[in-house]
């Protein structure tokens, strides 16, 4: 614990700027990066792939139009590949991304491994390689947070897979501890059972990206969900529900208690849009996401 703890001090002392010359830092207890703007506790972001924009540089001017803070680059689908499809490994293209950003006041909040929703992380060959590609672009790019969803390696189902997910989740805590970064992961259990595979892990650099439709499509109260993991376990926040309303309308998400829940854990970070599309006009991107924004934006960033 206490090589953790002067890791943990080291990561607060070492913040860097990032895109747009917001400054980069951990709160208290090192768990959600924010803006400098001590105003601003609660930004908002898209997802490029949820955009239909995944790797593209015309992802980034449609986060601005649509009026969101920033935006998680997507590393590329893996298919058969021994790595991510990604184009970010060429330093011209990520200046390009890099620039793009910092011309429009954009931040890459963070880079997402989707390509682990088709993938048994668990199962598939070479996925150290796969996740280290991601952090060594992360460290390029000076992003703080990698999206590792567990994908069809669901504990809730397959909870013989639990050993093999533990051992190798901690070989990516090694990784990511030693590039100063987080890899926040996604699962399908409750809040009190992730807790419990987090400590198993034992590590401040894997942490939870919590999803709220995993606790919605469950019947789980987000709120007591958010508490239970507790602001030192949740890196950053998927602000959306399996597609069907807007947020504005979803019975099942009460935006206004779960920041009243988020502003008693003294918890501050990102909030990612990923889905809450209408199901009657899903692929109306700008339409959707721009009503979804407007709404997170109206509760999380009201004076």
């Amino acid at each position: 614990m206490k090589e953790e703890y002067i890791s943990r001090k080291n990561f607060i002392r070492n913040s860097v700027l990032l895109t747009g010359g917001t400054l980069l830092a951990a709160n208290a207890s090192w768990t959600s990066v924010f803006a400098s703007d001590a105003s601003q506790r609660y930004k908002v972001a898209l997802v490029d792939l949820m955009l239909l924009k995944r790797q593209k540089l015309g992802a980034l001017q449609l986060t601005k139009d649509i009026g969101a803070d920033g935006v998680e680059v997507d590393m590329g689908g893996l298919g058969q590949r021994e790595t991510f499809d990604s184009q970010l490994g060429t330093p011209e293209i990520r200046q390009q991304f890099l620039d793009k950003a910092k011309e429009l006041n954009l931040e890459i909040c963070s880079l997402g491994m989707t390509g682990f929703y088709a993938q048994s992380f668990a199962e598939r060959a070479g996925v150290e390689r796969m996740v280290k590609d991601c952090i060594d672009t992360m460290v390029a790019m000076n992003v703080k947070v990698g999206f590792l969803p567990l994908g069809v390696a669901d504990l809730t189902k397959k909870p013989e897979l639990r050993p093999a997910i533990v051992e190798r989740l901690k070989a990516v805590a090694v990784l990511a501890k030693r590039a100063d970064v987080i890899i926040g992961i996604e699962t399908s259990l409750a809040a009190a059972d992730e807790v419990k595979l987090l400590d198993e892990i034992g590590s401040l650099h894997i942490q939870s990206y919590f999803n709220f439709a995993n606790a919605a499509d469950n019947g789980r109260d987000i709120s007591e969900e958010l508490k239970t993991l507790g602001k030192k376990r949740i890196c950053m926040i998927h602000c959306s529900d399996t597609d069907g309303v807007w947020l504005r309308y979803d019975p099942k998400i009460d935006l206004k208690k779960v920041k009243e829940t988020l502003d008693k854990m003294k918890w501050s970070g990102w909030l990612v849009i990923e889905r809450s599309r209408d199901a009657n006009d899903v692929h109306n991107v700008k339409k959707n996401y721009s009503a979804n924004t407007e709404y997170v934006k109206s509760v999380f960033q009201s004076k």
